[in-house]
């Protein structure tokens, strides 16, 4: 495991030491696992734009003509 240095807003580091404590899990495994959770969220977000990439891009004017169209709006 590599050692890093954060810098955090003060109000994050004390919810953070709050929660370490709660759960009686350490910063670093709470910092871990949410950065591991970020990046699987990058990872789909990517997967996804691969899928959509192919699809037709609407205007912001055309998005509202169909919205008025179909009586949404």
């Amino acid at each position: 495991m590599s050692k890093a240095t954060l810098y955090l807003d003060e109000a994050v580091h004390n919810a953070l030491r709050i929660k370490a404590a709660e759960t009686r899990q350490s910063m670093s495994d709470l910092v871990n696992d949410a950065l591991k959770a970020a990046l699987r969220e990058d990872l789909e977000d990517i997967s996804d734009w691969k899928k959509r990439k192919k699809e037709k891009t609407v205007s912001y004017d055309e998005l509202l003509s169909q919205l008025q169209a179909d009586g949404t709006i």
